[in-house]
């Protein structure tokens, strides 16, 4: 291992990048929060933590998995464990067994009363999860498929606190905190493609930000807007709106759409996505501190 470099198995999980699981975990944050019973229990939360960390590092290892001969290529994941030869066939597959057996695990900690529907919708979230890394290659928009599942980081956690999938006001604020869970995903991992447009249109594979064109800073502009405009809906509906709640909400829909404006530029560095997508988890958790404060209202 080079200096400096982390473990192979801990960069195949992606755990050396925290921004990635970070960005997960937020809108599952947003439905414990959003749901009538808060705060939720702090050992509940912690389960919800572990089973997002196990299932974000499974997708991790499932991609890597089905790309090994294409992240080679590719100059953003040419230097990937499995790409670069420092992890095999086997050790990645044995590190997808075990971040699915603790995903389990996690799950079967959860409330008894509730456990058969986290568990059944856990089960109907694993196909999205090992199709994504393949939908490249069929679909002209995979980072839909991503948003998918990310959806499923809020019906699990509103599962496991509310026992059912509506709730109080007809379903609203959950169907709310699901499309801005899953605008948001589509939107921010739109710009994570952008800067593989090259390689991917080399190598033949699709992404939403090829089938988008020029057309995507838009769409990612509109995408965070929806997200913003439906956690603030979710929110209202629940009668908890504030200025603790407006004022952290307004600097990051504001600072959204400002980071989406930044991405008309032309002849932008890759970094420039990097750095976007880190930024947005400072302004994802950033609503999700608007969303906590607003149960004080």
């Amino acid at each position: 291992m080079a200096p400096g470099r982390a473990p192979a198995w801990l960069e195949l999980l992606r755990w050396h990048k925290p921004s990635g699981r970070l960005i997960l975990l937020i809108p599952a944050g947003w439905a414990l929060w959003l749901g009538p019973a808060v705060p939720p229990p702090a050992l509940l939360v912690g389960w919800i933590v572990l089973g997002g960390l196990a299932v974000s590092g499974a997708g991790c290892v499932a991609n890597d998995l089905w790309d090994r001969r294409i992240d080679p290529l590719v100059e953003r994941t040419r230097h990937r464990p499995l790409a670069d030869g420092r992890l095999g066939v086997g050790t990645a597959t044995v590190l997808l067994l075990l971040c699915l057996v603790v995903a389990l695990a996690a799950l079967l900690a959860l409330p008894a009363a509730n456990r058969v529907l986290c568990v059944g919708l856990a089960l109907a979230t694993l196909p999205l999860v090992l199709l994504y890394p393949s939908a490249k290659r069929w679909f002209a928009y995979p980072q839909l498929v991503l948003a998918l599942c990310w959806g499923f980081a809020v019906l699990i956690p509103w599962a496991a606190t509310q026992g059912g999938l509506q709730g109080d006001l007809g379903g609203w604020p959950l169907l709310l905190t699901w499309l801005a869970a899953v605008s948001w995903t589509f939107g921010f991992d739109t710009v994570y493609a952008m800067s593989d447009r090259e390689d991917d249109r080399r190598l033949g594979v699709r992404s939403s930000a090829l089938s988008l064109g020029p057309r995507a800073p838009l769409a990612v502009a509109l995408c965070y807007g929806l997200t913003c405009a439906a956690l603030a809906l979710a929110v209202l509906l629940q009668g908890r709106a504030g200025l603790a709640f407006w004022l952290p909400w307004t600097v990051a829909a504001l600072a959204m759409q400002q980071q989406a404006a930044r991405l008309r530029r032309p002849d932008l560095p890759r970094s420039t996505y990097g750095r976007h997508f880190a930024g947005q988890v400072w302004l994802g958790a950033l609503l999700l501190l608007a969303v906590i404060l607003s149960t004080s209202a």
